[in-house]
C-alpha cells in the first residue's frame, strides 16, 4: 500500500519577515521527508479566494497540513515532524 501524497502549504503575504522565516524552515524539513512544500499569498490569490485571506489573513503565517491548519505565527517543527512520519 503506498502512502498518501502529502503537501505543506504556507499561507504567507508579501513583506512579512515571519513568513520568510517560516519558509526557510520549512523548506529543507520538507525536502527532508519527501513532501511536497508550497507557498501562497493570501493577498495575491485574494480575487480568486477570498475567504482565504478572511479567515487566515490575521494570522499569517500559517502552515497548512494537507490542506488543514496545522500552526500558525511559529512552525511547530517537533508536531510537523511527528505528524509526517505518520
Amino acid at each position: 500500500m503506498t502512502s498518501p501524497v502529502r503537501t505543506v502549504t504556507l499561507l504567507t503575504r508579501a513583506g512579512c519577515g515571519a513568513c520568510d522565516a517560516a519558509l526557510r524552515v520549512l523548506v529543507p524539513l520538507c525536502a527532508e521527508y519527501g513532501v511536497a512544500c508550497e507557498s501562497v499569498d493570501v493577498d495575491a490569490v485574494a480575487a480568486q479566494d477570498p475567504d482565504l485571506r478572511a479567515e487566515y489573513g490575521d494570522r499569517l503565517p500559517v502552515v497548512l497540513l494537507d490542506g488543514r491548519e496545522h500552526s500558525y505565527w511559529d512552525v511547530d517543527v517537533p508536531r510537523l515532524r511527528r505528524d509526517l512520519e505518520n
